[in-house]
């Protein structure tokens, strides 16, 4: 059995203040072992490595969006935080290419040390300004079966968002289930509530042509959803944040 597999699953916000906001939202995601790449484009029709097809996985719209393999950049960003990325895997959790367009308000990447266990995960943001940063935090020794890690917020994503904010994540990596929670936190403490969880499905032609039925217009409707919900936001009185320079860095490290 491969490593890789589809998890459809859902989506789920919820905001206490300053104003009550709830949305809950039918999602996809793949999990695609960066090492099966190849063999996934070579063995499935309806998927493509860098390579037109109905899903797409392209690694230009991940990292820094050049043409270095993104392994070798996410090997890159580990051995910079002290971590040794040699014969370990690195299993990315995000939304394919579904009829050439995606978006990806956040991608986790699963980086295992050689022996199988878990190494640090890699949290990729995307906003609707075309701007995209990452955290990087490795995992704690004693972490396998539910992760939790927090980090402060560098990057700007809603504008309906403050910058002096926390990120508290609590994650099962991938099996039969994968669920991802995150917390935003400012000093009085959670504002927000935002979580996936979904289950494995094989990655098969049959499963990517059943997920295609379920969720065919899948970017147009996480880019309509985000907008729409700003709008309700907007309506119930929300103020507007600015929007500030980016990091200097593409990558903040946050320890375990």
């Amino acid at each position: 059995m491969t490593a890789s597999a589809i998890y459809p699953g859902t989506v789920l916000h919820a905001r206490t203040r300053p104003v009550r906001h709830r949305l809950r939202y039918r999602m996809l995601n793949l999990l695609l072992d960066l090492d099966e790449l190849p063999a996934l484009d070579a063995r499935l029709r309806l998927f493509g490595h860098n390579s037109r097809a109905l899903f797409e996985f392209r690694e230009a719209d991940h990292g820094d969006g050049s043409a270095t393999p993104l392994r070798q950049q996410v090997e890159a960003q580990l051995r910079a935080a002290g971590l040794d990325p040699a014969g370990g895997r690195i299993r990315v959790l995000c939304m394919p290419r579904l009829l050439g367009m995606v978006f990806n308000p956040l991608t986790v990447y699963f980086c295992d040390a050689a022996d199988g266990t878990p190494q640090a995960l890699l949290y990729e943001v995307n906003n609707t300004f075309g701007q995209r940063h990452s955290y990087l935090i490795p995992v704690k020794p004693d972490e396998q079966a539910v992760i939790r890690q927090r980090i402060a917020k560098d990057f700007y994503v809603s504008p309906f968002m403050d910058m002096a904010l926390t990120y508290h994540f609590r994650v099962a990596p991938p099996g039969e289930a994968v669920s991802l929670a995150m917390e935003v936190h400012d000093a009085k403490g959670a504002l927000l509530f935002a979580a996936f969880a979904g289950h494995r499905q094989a990655l098969t032609d049959a499963g990517l042509l059943r997920a295609f039925l379920s969720h065919p217009l899948l970017a147009l409707k996480v880019l309509g959803g985000i907008h729409w919900e700003a709008l309700k936001l907007w309506r119930k009185g929300m103020a507007l944040h600015p929007r500030p320079a980016p990091p200097a860095h593409p990558v903040s490290l946050g320890t375990p």
